[in-house]
């Protein structure tokens, strides 16, 4: 994995400046430790750094190719899995493919088939390619990988990570009212197409976009569509089965050390037992780890939504694998040191601590690993969530898993939240997405309610944990691939009848059924657990001492927060968002925004 960042000017090319791009590409060197480059073109500068995983001798970027009358350099950020697919269509036109690594293949499928090149693309990825005359942009389907941009005046900038752009002298902090009401009723997650700051946008996932003297013009090359299921439930196993070995095996490729996060639940256990076994069969031991906490042995309270620990369960089904298994026990002072710099690497409030463990973890295996497998996604795909199946939180006409929606915005003064105004705005946000879902005439009730709740969740839910997995793992220059999110396999389980997804009224049973031959029942049937969090009552103490300290500072909290309000929530200790966000955890985003208002010197506007 990779940053890329630049800036274009067709009009007016002394415009551009070399040293800014210089500084926007240092400011993501933790994306890309092993190597940087910049080009300098007549009407666009580009600046790479690179994490090298494939072909680490031949790989550099910026990379150029000279091909017909034209010239074509590119700067990529991302893995393609179907690589050895793509180069037999360009051998086959006759070129011979000088290296071993994607960002060519990548280069070379834009040259043959221009802007429909992203289609062929299995992956993870946003690039960029200049051909002296215009400049093409693409993001994957799902926005694994990040891809900010603005467009001021003539001028286009862009960059991997909103840090980036913020170095930029034409991009302010400024933050308008609606971006401060995704921040109080809808984040983690974010609104597709834009971010909180006024300057900056993002390429949403699945678009293209290409930038030429004629202006801007971006659009979608994919999205997901309904289709009749035309065969039956062996079929629809067989046929997971198939895609979910595919997905999997392809992204087993690396030349440098790979490992799987086995947390033990059914997604992490499915990867790890395919990966296993593959491995096997080439002589090979797999890698594998799982996520600890101090104190939580003594402290695990179980719950609705965390039902058990997860710490046996890994262990078992490591040792059921032969994987070579490592447990990672995260500090609880680490976690709370930990809570600025995961909003250092997210460029906003994100998730409190389990943003800040997931950063401590990936430090410890960048030691000896440099790429990951995880299980994140097969959730928002396969139905794994209460809402798939309680049409009363999918229809609760709010976003399913805020389950307080008005809640941190009832912390602050009503001149800063605005508090029903912004809760109607998120609200239209939700009704909106509503009714973009693709949905056919034949549909039952429950297989609307199946979309929609898949659609939402893929769409939102998703993207903000893709978000996270990506900043936290770069931030130790660790890439994370994530094999749920593999177009093919969303394609087909999206036009799968829910009466096969969720059979015997099991959450994810087609996915249980399709991995009936690769793990134990104990696993197999193993009722959800998400990402683990900590336990220990003394996070709760330290968190409460950092959100002291800040409000004794005067920055933004103690001018607008209703502290009476906040300690009476406090003891509630109810979740506010998904399965893991409580009391702690919001005394911590508090904490987050505190810090990210004064690092930025945000202006409300």
């Amino acid at each position: 994995m990779c940053s890329i960042c630049g800036e274009i000017n067709f009009i007016n090319k002394d415009i551009i400046n070399q040293a800014t791009i210089t500084k926007m590409n240092e400011e993501m060197k933790h994306r890309g430790p092993d190597e940087s480059g910049i080009f300098a073109g007549e009407c666009a500068i580009f600046g790479h750094n690179r994490l090298s995983v494939m072909d680490i001798e031949n790989g550099k970027q910026p990379m150029s190719i000279a091909y017909g009358n034209k010239k074509y350099t590119i700067i990529y950020n991302g893995e393609i899995y179907n690589c050895e697919d793509i180069k037999k269509d360009i051998r086959k036109q006759g070129i011979e493919l000088k290296t071993n690594c994607d960002t060519e293949v990548v280069l070379y499928s834009y040259i043959l088939y221009g802007a429909d090149c992203p289609k062929m693309l299995n992956g993870i990825f946003a690039f960029a390619i200049y051909d002296g005359e215009k400049v093409f942009f693409a993001r994957d389907r799902f926005g694994v990988k990040p891809f900010y941009y603005s467009f001021k005046g003539n001028t286009l900038i862009f960059a991997s990570e909103i840090k980036s752009m913020l170095k930029h002298p034409q991009i302010s902090t400024n933050i308008s009212k609606e971006g401060l009401w995704e921040i109080l009723y809808l984040s983690p997650n974010f609104v597709s197409g834009k971010s909180v700051f006024c300057d900056i946008l993002e390429l949403s996932p699945g678009e293209c976009m290409i930038f030429d003297p004629q202006g801007l013009k971006k659009w979608k090359y994919w999205q997901i569509s309904a289709k009749p299921f035309l065969k039956d439930r062996a079929y629809a196993i067989e046929k997971t089965r198939e895609l979910m070995k595919d997905a999997v095996v392809r992204q087993l490729d690396s030349d440098v050390p790979l490992s799987v996060l086995l947390s033990g639940g059914l997604d992490s256990s499915v990867v790890s037992a395919v990966a296993s076994r593959h491995y096997k069969e080439k002589g090979r031991v797999l890698d594998t780890y799982s996520f600890e906490y101090e104190g939580n042995k003594e402290s695990f309270k179980n719950s609705l939504f965390q039902p058990e620990k997860d710490d046996e369960f890994a262990t078992y089904l490591a040792s059921y694998l032969g994987t070579n298994h490592t447990v990672l026990t995260c500090p609880t002072d680490e976690l709370t040191n930990l809570l600025l710099p995961a909003t250092d690497y997210r460029d906003i409030p994100g998730q409190a601590d389990i943003d800040s463990s997931l950063l401590y973890f990936c430090s410890e295996i960048k030691k000896r690993h440099t790429v990951c497998l995880s299980g994140e996604c097969s959730d928002e795909i396969f139905g794994g969530y209460p809402w798939f199946y309680r049409p009363e939180m999918l229809y609760s006409d709010f976003f399913p898993w805020i389950h307080q929606p008005r809640l941190r915005a009832s912390l602050f003064k009503d001149s800063v939240s605005s508090c029903d105004e912004g809760f109607d705005y998120i609200r239209e946000i939700y009704r909106k997405s509503l009714t973009e879902c693709p949905i056919l005439d034949s549909d039952t009730k429950e297989m609307k309610t199946s979309r929609i709740a898949s659609y939402l969740s893929v769409n939102y839910f998703m993207t903000s944990l893709l978000q996270r997995k990506d900043r936290m793992s770069m931030a130790s220059g660790v890439e994370v691939r994530v094999p749920f999110a593999d177009h093919r396999i969303f394609e087909f389980v999206f036009n799968v009848p829910w009466e096969i997804k969720f059979e015997n009224k099991v959450e994810k049973a087609l996915l249980r059924n399709s991995m009936v031959d690769y793990l134990p029942e104990k696993i197999l049937w193993r009722k959800k657990s998400p990402y683990p969090k900590t336990h220990n009552p003394r996070y709760m103490e330290n968190v409460l001492a950092l959100l002291d300290d800040r409000l004794k500072k005067g920055g933004y909290l103690s001018q607008c927060l209703d502290k009476e309000r906040l300690f009476s929530i406090i003891l509630k200790n109810g979740t506010w968002f998904g399965q893991l966000m409580s009391s702690p955890q919001l005394v911590a985003w508090l904490v987050q925004l505190d810090y990210f208002m004064e690092k930025y010197n945000v202006n409300i506007i």
